[in-house]
């Protein structure tokens, strides 16, 4: 498309295309609904996602008669440390084999037994076997490469080396995104639903299993227009990361615990329960690791058998960097993964702002609490995602009180979880422009290793502290944001961390994946929601620059 040219108007314009995303996309642009218009806008191409990366499988109740929808519940609640919203995990569960059994349909190849029937794997926090993997861990990948061949088939516009820089709102409701081509030209993209599913943050810290594209950028655009987010305090370190100067870091994928791997420290010893939830393991290492001073411990795989058959993309990760997963115990240290807060929604996906919707990692759905189970966040994004294009095709338009959404709205908390505003994050941008052309991708650095050294596995009021006192240096330092797509994604990054870093220094408490050196126990009057943004925002028109 030429510089300057507008695409559209659509009637739905997906942003993001992971497997949320593409999930919606694919059903809203099937041929059989009213909504045959559809746009998918993303920042880099369309099978460039975090999706691709998630080595994780799909946890869902496909068999066997040890196995429920109740249990998968209660592993979920268990996780979540009182903050799931237990109707959205209903929902959940009892949706997503029928989910599963679509991708399957759509050409999805998971890994089956001799028998032909589909191999469940255990992961931690899971009562039973009930993961579904594709090539051993390389279920992301799969799962994406259908819904792209499906996507690519079936939608009015595939828009890709777009980024939306921020949402158009006109009239009380969401219109549509200002996005720079790939010209870096400011265009309109006008919808008349407008879908985020631009996936997590993790480019917030510098160590992190996410790829460079996962800036937060759906987070920050609904933060500056008074969106409700919540719980953005949450955020899942994955345990098993290898501890390798690759970065996204390769990921250990928890099957391999599922089928016998060891964790041990610097003296060979054991020291948690390897299939404990994941928040569990990733302060039993923190603490490990800072007993003995050192920055990593090991994965003790070499009594799994048959290693590279079970397990193809990692052996040959590893053969690369010269480890015999069979001999080698495998180094390894926290790394940043998922984000389980988001955008606040409602059952269906729909945003407090009418017109605009949310679904996978940049959505609070309330399924994840205050620590996401394993391998439910592609489950929740195929699951979601078909009810947010069901509710669209039906003709719905604004929220309802239900979920999450529910005490946002103003309506009884669900379960006891009542919502508190937190005060505004104060302004990040400078009045004028530097005198110098930041260097972007050093102030970049210097917030994620703010990040990670202060908001990491174990926070401190000073930890937080320090951190926000460069998130405040580097947002003078940049200057306009939205110059560029790459500045555009360290404003973005700006935005969420002073999120992070205010609702981290309000929970005085540890819950899930948030962990306050101070205070080491949970508390029940904690068990609530923070919400930055607010309904009631002033969403009149939008200044547009020339587009």
């Amino acid at each position: 498309m030429s510089a300057g040219v507008r695409p559209g108007p659509f009637d739905v314009l997906v942003l993001g295309s992971g497997v949320a995303g593409l999930s919606a996309a694919v059903r809203l642009a099937d041929g059989s609904g009213a909504h045959r218009s559809l746009g998918v806008l993303t920042k880099g191409v369309l099978s460039q996602s975090a999706t691709r990366w998630a080595q994780g499988g799909v946890a869902a109740v496909l068999g066997g008669d040890e196995d429920s929808t109740d249990l998968h519940l209660a592993d979920t609640l268990a996780a979540g440390a009182g903050l799931c919203d237990e109707e959205a995990v209903r929902i959940l569960v009892d949706e997503g084999p029928g989910r599963v059994h679509e991708l399957i349909t759509l050409g999805v190849e998971f890994d089956r037994e001799a028998s032909g029937s589909l191999s469940l794997a255990r992961e931690g926090g899971h009562s039973r076997p009930r993961v579904v993997h594709a090539g051993g861990a390389a279920t992301g990948a799969e799962v994406e490469r259908a819904l792209v061949d499906a996507t690519y088939q079936s939608a009015s516009a595939v828009l890709e080396g777009w980024f939306a820089l921020d949402l158009i709102l006109e009239g009380g409701r969401c219109v549509g995104v200002i996005a720079l081509d790939p010209g870096g030209h400011p265009v309109e993209v006008r919808a008349t639903h407008v879908v985020l599913a631009t996936g997590g943050a993790g480019q917030l810290f510098s160590v992190t299993t996410n790829p460079p594209e996962s800036t937060g950028d759906g987070l920050a655009m609904a933060l500056r227009a008074g969106v409700p987010v919540a719980d953005v305090e949450f955020v899942q370190f994955h345990p098993t990361a290898l501890h390798h100067p690759a970065m996204p870091r390769p990921l250990l994928s928890e099957a391999l615990r599922g089928h016998g791997a060891l964790l041990r420290d610097t003296e060979g010893a054991r020291f948690v329960d390897e299939l404990a939830p994941r928040d569990v393991v990733s302060r039993a290492m923190a603490a490990r690791m800072a007993a003995q001073g050192v920055d990593h411990l090991w994965l003790d795989a070499t009594g799994l058998e048959r290693f590279g058959h079970r397990f193809p993309t990692i052996a040959a990760s590893l053969t690369s960097i010269g480890l015999d997963p069979e001999r080698d115990w495998l180094p390894i240290a926290p790394a940043a993964h998922h984000l389980s807060g988001g955008v606040v929604t409602d059952l269906w996906g729909a945003t407090a702002l009418p017109g605009l919707w949310a679904v996978g990692e940049v959505a609070c759905t309330g399924v994840h609490g205050a620590n996401r189970l394993a391998s439910n966040s592609l489950l929740e994004g195929m699951v979601f995602g078909a009810r947010l294009s069901e509710r669209i095709a039906a003709g719905h338009d604004g929220p309802e009180p239900s979920g999450a959404l529910r005490a946002v709205l103003g309506q009884r908390p669900i379960d006891g979880i009542a919502c508190t505003p937190l005060a505004d994050t104060a302004p990040l941008w400078s009045a004028s422009s530097p005198s110098t052309m930041p260097d972007v991708p050093k102030l970049r650095d210097s917030v994620q290793r703010a990040m990670t050294s202060g908001a990491g596995v174990v926070r401190t009021a000073d930890s937080l502290a320090g951190a926000r006192a460069t998130v405040d240096e580097v947002a003078t330092a940049l200057g306009q944001r939205g110059a560029s797509a790459q500045a555009g994604e360290l404003g973005n990054l700006l935005e969420l961390a002073a999120a992070l870093l205010v609702a981290s220094a309000a929970r005085t408490e540890s819950r899930g994946a948030h962990a306050r050196g101070e205070y080491p126990e949970s508390s029940p009057t904690w068990r609530r929601r923070q919400i930055l943004g607010t309904v009631g925002a002033d969403l009149g028109p939008t200044a547009v620059a020339d587009a």
